[in-house]
């Protein structure tokens, strides 16, 4: 299993923060399924103020450009990503239409 690190900011609003957060503890079964389907077997969000942090862990065989276009072709995951973007705004040095920035690692205890 492979895991991915990637990171984005809220627009630095504490209500638009609070209900970013509100609409992910009801996340459909759809949008589940859809990110289950893509390949990814845990996702987890963290958050630091207005900095969110995803690691994903994907099994083998997993492509982001595979995932894009599943997410593409899914009604729901489009209104989602929709609705998510009201809430986020571009890391300021990510390429132009880039939501989720993959991080580079940099150190682990842990040999790849």
């Amino acid at each position: 299993m492979k895991q991915y690190c990637l990171a984005l900011d809220l627009k630095d609003d504490p209500e638009m923060i609070a209900e970013y957060e509100q609409h992910h503890k009801n996340i459909s079964a759809e949008i589940l399924a859809s990110i289950r389907d893509s390949g990814v077997e845990r996702m987890e969000l963290f958050r630091a103020g207005n900095r969110m942090f995803m690691i994903m862990q994907v099994r083998d065989g997993f492509s982001f450009d595979e995932k894009e276009k599943m997410d593409r072709s899914n009604p729901a995951v489009q209104k989602w990503e929709n609705l998510m973007w009201k809430y986020q705004q571009a890391l300021p040095f990510a390429r132009p239409g880039e939501k989720w920035v993959l991080m580079k690692k940099i150190f682990g205890t842990k040999k790849d």
